[in-house]
């Protein structure tokens, strides 16, 4: 954003000092031509006026050389002509006779406005002596434009120099304009994406840029504080939950165990069922409040080494997939590091490793694979067992989803939680030959800090 809006200024200087210069610049440039071309005039009209009382009153030519020798030291080159365009007097130089000379004097002799050539760099200018339809003579007057470049390149000289000062200060205006107005909102940026990383304290400057940028950065801190204290308030509620359920549950469950001890026929029967239903209700709570805490994960992505996180959890399940009769293996692939939070991959395999053994007969397998797609890493939990329904896997991410689940129905939607939180996506897809895949699609870690890449456009099953 700064350098777009310096940029913007920059160019908008640019075309106003181009439109404002260049058409001084060219104006002024006229205007000196011009009044080089009068002034010349005016000295060939001095010399005209000095021969004239020589070519028609017969006076002495004293007068007319007075001009000529004041024309030479000007540095002009004179020459008059009298009616038969013969040379009458002349300075020194001889610029003022020649060819284009005698055509000057010929076209004034003839009563015409001649047009003033330049050649060499000197300016010949010509006029009649004596009236202008019947002249008794021309003057013809050459003189050296150098003066007239001179000028001239003074002129662009300065325009240029403005123009160079002109955009200098522009420059430092748009610089010093747009970091008073970038930092602000790169600051306010930064501080966002902490927060959105985790980092619940986190607060903007509101000290710095325009009156907008200030107020949106209070803004932003009203809503970081509500947000954390949200955040604080249901992981109390949470916390107090877990505290107030479980220590009931066990207790009841003690005392199950105790009176189950001494039973004997229905009884014995009918506790063994009650001690059942309190432990599907302990696990009904205990993946409650992991979903709940999935659910307001605010993860700080780290680096997490994939390949070794599936085999380290494949060698944790091995023991209860054998116990069940069921194969868990993984297949080979490529060092590949993802950005997660901490312990988040380890608890998603662990959920879907753990669907996956439960929903299999004996004899099924279960094998997990990784590779890199683009800017994500692609891990897959395939298993050969009865599949799911499509009915079922347009649900599977919600709490309950799947009615026919053996477990409390909560592993996916703890899964599906946990990937989105940090920038991933899920998705369920039927296993060739029959069965269910899990596709994982999770951020790659990348060194040098760059954001998480845009979600790619799988069939993801959100919650509705």
């Amino acid at each position: 954003m700064t350098r777009r809006i310096a940029w913007t200024l920059l160019i908008l200087t640019s075309v106003l000092l181009v439109l404002a210069v260049v058409p001084l610049g060219v104006l002024l440039t006229a205007r000196d031509r011009v009044a080089f071309r009068d002034d010349q005039r005016a000295s060939t009209r001095v010399i005209a006026a000095a021969a004239e009382e020589h070519l028609s009153d017969h006076k002495p030519a004293t007068a007319m050389r007075r001009e000529l020798d004041a024309a030479a030291r000007a540095g002009d080159c004179a020459a008059v002509y009298d009616s038969a365009a013969r040379l009458v007097a002349a300075t020194p130089c001889t610029a003022a006779r020649g060819a284009e000379a005698s055509e000057l004097v010929a076209r004034v002799l003839g009563g015409h406005e001649p047009e003033p050539p330049e050649n060499e760099g000197r300016l010949l200018t010509a006029e009649p002596v004596g009236e202008v339809r019947r002249p008794v003579g021309a003057v013809v007057l050459a003189r050296s434009a150098a003066s007239l470049d001179s000028r001239i390149t003074a002129v662009w000289g300065w325009s240029a120099a403005i123009g160079a000062a002109g955009l200098g200060a522009s420059v430092l205006l748009s610089v010093h304009l747009a970091r008073w107005v970038g930092r602000p909102l790169s600051t306010l940026d930064a501080s966002a994406r902490r927060l959105g990383e985790g980092a619940l304290d986190e607060r903007a400057d509101v000290g710095g840029g325009p009156p907008e940028v200030r107020r949106l950065a209070a803004t932003f801190n009203t809503m970081a504080a509500r947000t954390e204290t949200l955040v604080h308030g249901h992981r109390a509620v949470i916390a107090d939950v877990s505290h107030q359920l479980r220590t009931p549950l066990a207790a009841l469950r003690l005392r199950l165990d105790v009176l189950a001890a001494g039973a004997r026929g229905d009884t014995a029967e009918e506790l063994a069922g009650a001690q059942e239903e309190i432990a599907r209700l302990s696990r009904l709570v205990d993946g409650l409040l992991a979903v709940a805490r999935a659910e307001q994960a605010t993860p700080r992505p780290g680096a997490v080494r994939v390949e070794e996180a599936l085999a380290e959890r494949v060698a944790a399940w091995s023991p209860v997939a054998e116990e069940r009769g069921v194969r868990l293996t993984r297949a080979p692939g490529p060092a590949l590091t993802a950005a997660l939070g901490a312990g988040h991959l380890e608890q998603i395999l662990d959920n879907l490793i753990a669907n996956a053994v439960d929903a299999l007969p004996a004899g099924g397998s279960v094998t997990l694979d990784h590779a890199a797609v683009g800017p994500w890493v692609r891990v897959r939990v395939r298993d050969d067992g009865p599949g799911m329904p499509a009915e079922a896997k347009a649900v599977a991410f919600r709490r309950f989803g799947n009615p026919e689940a053996r477990g409390t129905g909560l592993g996916l939607a703890i899964v599906h939680r946990l990937v989105t939180a940090n920038g991933g996506t899920a998705a369920l897809e039927d296993t060739p030959g029959g069965g269910l895949t899990v596709v994982l699609e999770l951020p790659l870690w990348s060194e040098r800090g760059a954001g998480r890449p845009e979600p790619r456009s799988l069939p993801v099953l959100k919650k509705t």
